[in-house]
């Protein structure tokens, strides 16, 4: 691809140049920007119209709608705020991000629907009302760094960050000929969408190797590594035979299982010992990067009934329940919302049960047994009656090398694949960026 002939500087401090025949302009002398209704907790119904919430606006500038994540409000709501009802090549905008580096603030997604929709509060909604601005044009151009920096220098970063509405109306941004942005969408369009499906060919294949992973640690806990031993009956009908030489028992007859606190202690600011909850265990690894930390005497109130230490095994019960990690550090810490698998003081192979827990005997106990609702949540007691096919101490110690070579190569291959979603999305937003702020000249672009 080249670049245009010519270029003219522009000195507003977010643009240095354009091409010599393009101009700039502010959203608000080409759009009509309207915030969106604060619906109260009780009007959420189960069916009616639904509304369009931030958890509905993708940071890839795509309009993500499920299930779960919908929401619906009544026939006579709708009357009394179909003026905030979205029209088709609408502009959606995030007002709100929970992220302190704002990656999701200033997101944008075209409304390419003709179904009739809602707007919530801390939804923008910017409708292109010039005829000489292409909506999609705007759309590729808004998610762009030049005009998403000029949002995030106008509010402080915090816990919580809140987009104003004149900051989204003074947004500068680059302007072609109205032909000329037509042809820029076309080749966006082809592009993203190649690039898109790569990404989701992509995806398809990390999920298929996580179920391959979950498949060859669930065959080697319940089936063992030897495909001539003698078998027996289970009597587990998912489950099926096992080893004959194995015990079917209970797993808190060779681990203990404790729980942590369900409360919050009082956070201290100085020292203190650091209280680890769900959110920080990531990819089964302990992060005490964002802990907050409770108080020494908490702490050892706290330790009475959960005494965490290197080398045991802790893993969430509340929310997303699962992700067992074991303990790797000496670091002391309590742990609130997480149960604990005193794997530390079990003569059995701390990594046979870390690879039970990570199987479908987990899932398929608190499938049956954990109490649904908003947030999910297993007791103690579920936990305690885990089912436990123990093979020989000699035996674990063989299907754990066995897994940790075969989890090692699967993980290896999620990572790089993993890897190649990340430049993958790198290079569509490079392209995006230096096609429609000028860098490249693609009116010769044919399909």
């Amino acid at each position: 691809m080249n670049s245009y002939s010519s270029y003219q500087n522009i000195s507003d401090g977010w643009i240095d140049k354009i091409p010599k025949h393009w101009g700039t302009i502010k959203t608000k002398y080409v759009s009509e920007f309207r915030n969106g209704f604060s619906y109260k907790s009780d009007e959420w119904k189960e069916v009616g119209i639904p509304v369009i919430r931030m958890s509905n606006i993708g940071e890839d500038g795509k309009l993500k709608i499920t299930n779960k994540n919908l929401k619906y409000v009544s026939s006579e709501s709708y009357e009394n705020t179909k003026n905030y009802l979205i029209k088709k090549n609408d502009i959606l905008i995030s007002m709100t991000d929970m992220n302190p580096l704002m990656l999701w603030l200033g997101s944008t997604i075209i409304f390419d629907s003709d179904e009739l929709y809602l707007q919530n509060q801390r939804v923008g909604n910017i409708r292109i009302t010039d005829q000489n601005v292409n909506s999609k044009f705007y759309h590729y151009m808004s998610n762009t760094d030049i005009v998403r920096n000029q949002l995030k220098v106008s509010v402080y970063p915090n816990v919580q960050t809140n987009l104003s509405t004149e900051p989204i109306k003074n947004e500068v941004f680059p302007l072609p000929p109205l032909p000329e942005q037509t042809q820029i969408v076309s080749f966006l369009d082809n592009k993203t969408q190649k690039i898109d499906k790569l990404i989701e060919k992509t995806e398809q294949k990390i999920k298929l190797l996580k179920e391959k992973r979950t498949s060859l640690i669930n065959h080697c806990v319940t089936k063992g590594l030897n495909p001539n031993v003698d078998m027996k009956d289970s009597g587990v009908e998912w489950i099926g035979e096992i080893p004959s030489h194995w015990d079917k028992t209970k797993l808190s007859y060779y681990c203990e299982v404790k729980d942590g606190t369900h409360d919050t202690p009082s956070y201290v600011d100085d020292g203190g010992i650091p209280l680890v909850t769900q959110k920080d265990i990531t990819k089964g690894k302990l992060d005490f990067s964002k802990t907050k930390n409770i108080s020494y005497k908490d702490y050892e109130q706290i330790n009475v009934r959960s005494n965490v230490m290197k080398g045991d095994i802790i893993m969430s019960m509340i929310g997303s329940i699962g992700n067992p990690t074991i303990v790797e550090v000496d670091t002391p810490f309590s742990i609130k919302n997480v149960c604990l698998f005193k794997s530390s003081e079990s003569q059995e192979n701390i990594k046979f049960i870390h690879y039970l827990l990570s199987s479908n005997i987990l899932d398929v106990e608190l499938n049956y047994n954990s109490r649904g609702g908003v947030q999910g949540f297993v007791s103690l007691d579920v936990l305690r009656n885990l089912l436990y096919l123990k093979p020989p101490i000699d035996e674990q110690t063989q299907i754990v090398e066995y897994l940790d070579e075969q989890t090692q190569r699967i993980d290896s291959t999620i990572e790089k694949e993993t890897q190649r979603i990340e430049l993958l999305k790198e290079y569509r937003q490079s392209l995006i960026s230096e096609v429609v702020t000028g860098k490249v000249d693609v009116r010769d672009y044919n399909g």
